[in-house]
């Protein structure tokens, strides 16, 4: 019998890990095996997915649609041989990047001759920023093919935008055959909502999946930290434990001059005098109140990390303003 596999999708900040972090406590999801992948050359999320083991793979850094499909195969294939060995794996759930054009990914679950003996691809799930989403759509035709194809919609952060009639309309507009959900959806209405089916879906989405997944991106062949001649990513790390006003500061005054350029920013951070690493979450000009998490990950340097994906913002600029507000602390 097939594993059903569940593509958890949506852009930058839109709420998957959260989404993820929740659905994983459920029984519902016992016995799930976890693909993450992250855009960028040093993955944060796997250290956010609270119940890491080893059945959670952090894929290799980049864009899933181009410099790593290869590594989702071959994730997919070890998957299949635990299973085969008699590990107790009843679902697969991937979630991708921010960035990520789904089409691709879709088609290596839908046409791979091995990974269809194996796999079913269950469903499509795609998170919607509230706060964000109108802007991202117009800007960003990932974040568009990201709701075209999705089989649910999950629409995050509503208590940051209390009036969602244009966006739902607008989304409705896209795929008018996705329910839209809250974020507090049950397991039961994200799961079981397979087999993927074309024919239930805009135009567009088979012309996606028929033609721009079929070729082999000879024209994408892209540094694997840069989406697009604007849209890249940078990570820093610092071995030395931070103060959390230092780094407050800085994202405030980032937050206030070039917000609009901070399309993700996330960090887990060593703060002097805590025992327990802290978190940040930021898109654009919103920032999410630091969490302390219950506990380093077992071997972690302990050192903090940042991730910025940005448009328009270089390295420099940032690393030479944080280091300003680290020194002055």
């Amino acid at each position: 019998m097939s594993t059903p596999v569940t593509l958890i999708t949506g852009f930058l900040g839109a709420g998957k890990t959260t989404l993820l972090n929740r659905l994983l406590k459920h029984p519902d999801l016992a016995e799930t095996a976890v693909l993450i992948n992250e855009f960028g050359d040093v993955g944060l999320d796997h250290l956010l997915v609270e119940t890491l083991d080893d059945t959670t793979m952090l894929l290799a850094a980049g864009c899933l649609c181009c410099t790593i499909r290869g590594d989702l195969q071959k994730a997919l294939m070890d998957l299949a041989m635990r299973i085969e060995a008699g590990q107790p794996i009843r679902r697969v759930m991937i979630e991708t990047t921010g960035l990520a054009d789904p089409a691709p990914i879709l088609h290596t679950l839908m046409s791979d001759p091995i990974l269809l003996r194996r796999f079913r691809l269950d469903g499509v799930v795609t998170l919607v920023d509230a706060t964000n989403a109108m802007a991202t759509l117009d800007n960003h035709p990932e974040a568009l093919k990201q709701v075209a194809v999705a089989d649910r919609l999950i629409l995050a952060k509503t208590d940051l935008a209390p009036n969602t009639d244009a966006l739902r309309a607008r989304l409705a507009q896209i795929n008018p055959h996705a329910p839209i959900l809250g974020a507090e959806a049950p397991p039961a209405a994200l799961l079981g909502i397979g087999p993927f089916q074309l024919d239930a879906k805009l135009p567009d989405v088979a012309h996606w999946l028929g033609k721009e997944a079929g070729h082999h991106h000879a024209h994408h062949q892209h540094d694997r930290n840069r989406h697009d001649a604007h849209i890249h990513s940078f990570s820093l790390r610092y071995e030395t434990p931070l103060t959390l006003d230092a780094v407050a500061s800085f994202l405030e005054m980032l937050v206030t001059t070039r917000g609009d350029a901070l399309l993700r920013v996330k960090a887990i951070l060593n703060i002097q005098g805590e025992d327990r690493p802290t978190v940040l979450h930021g898109v654009q000009h919103i920032f999410h109140p630091p969490i302390r998490l219950a506990a380093w990950p077992e071997g972690d340097d302990r050192s903090s990390r940042f991730v910025f994906i940005v448009k328009d913002l270089t390295r420099e600029t940032v690393q030479r303003g944080l280091a300003a507000f680290i020194k002055a602390a």
